[in-house]
């Protein structure tokens, strides 16, 4: 079964889904073992890998170690097609819809199209939409796109419907890595109640209620990345064995 069949089986089931996001700028080898020991003993269901940058091309040193220690699907998330190796089980094939930068919407595609054919990874076409999340963040810096207003529901489901019919396999709400607010429920509901593919979620999201209240409104999968960079003992209140009481 391929990754991407597994998240639909997820979403069709009500089982939702925890990927851990992890930067090759923002971690150190050296560390990924212990780290990855926490990932395996949470709630987690998919590792993802990438970031806006990656300077020191770790992307696939990165990736090589963390699957000597975890049996969970491995995706890449890359910020540019620099940061493609087929040393991952798949990858987020993005699309930037919120901005109008084509370097994002196509050009990072267009170069990166052969490298990932070659490859052999299982590819996902993910519409990813930046959401205003009280900052400036990297995606937004780097893109030089301007996110869509938190409050303006009719384009964030416009966007993730063109998204849909363009073909796109997953919704990605992003409020951005270190964002101050997570996307709001109302607007993870109002996209949710329309589409038909898996909708994830992920930027700014630091504690339980943050990612209850993103399950609740309709995310089948979240993803925490800072949070767990800045505080590794949230993966205690993600452990398997006390997460029933946590999700009640």
């Amino acid at each position: 079964m391929t990754v991407y069949q597994e998240i639909l089986e997820a979403k069709e089931s009500g089982k939702k889904l925890l990927a851990v996001l992890i930067d090759p700028e923002k971690i150190e080898i050296q560390s990924i073992h212990s780290f990855i020991q926490q990932v395996n003993q949470s709630m987690a269901t998919h590792i993802f890998v990438g970031g806006s940058t990656d300077v020191h091309n770790q992307t696939e040193q990165v990736v090589i170690e963390i699957k000597k220690y975890t049996t969970l699907p491995v995706l890449l998330f890359p910020g540019s097609a620099q940061q493609v190796t087929s040393k991952a089980d798949g990858i987020l094939f993005l699309s930037l819809l919120s901005g109008r930068n084509p370097e994002y919407l196509i050009e990072q595609q267009i170069a990166s199209a052969l490298t990932v054919q070659k490859s052999g990874l299982e590819v996902i076409p993910t519409g990813y939409i930046l959401i205003d999340g009280g900052k400036q963040t990297s995606v937004e810096r780097i893109s030089r796109t301007q996110p869509l207003a938190q409050n303006n529901y009719e384009l964030i489901l416009k966007t993730s419907l063109a998204g849909q019919f363009s073909g796109k396999k997953l919704i990605y709400l992003e409020a951005g890595s270190g964002a101050i607010n997570p996307v709001g429920v109302v607007a993870i509901n109002c996209v949710k109640s329309e589409i038909q593919i898996p909708l994830i979620v992920g930027g700014g999201i630091k504690n339980i209620n943050q990612l209850n209240n993103a399950y609740n409104a309709g995310a089948d999968m979240v993803v925490i990345g800072t949070a767990f960079e800045k505080d590794p003992t949230f993966f205690n209140e993600l452990k398997k064995e006390t997460i029933n009481e946590n999700f009640r």
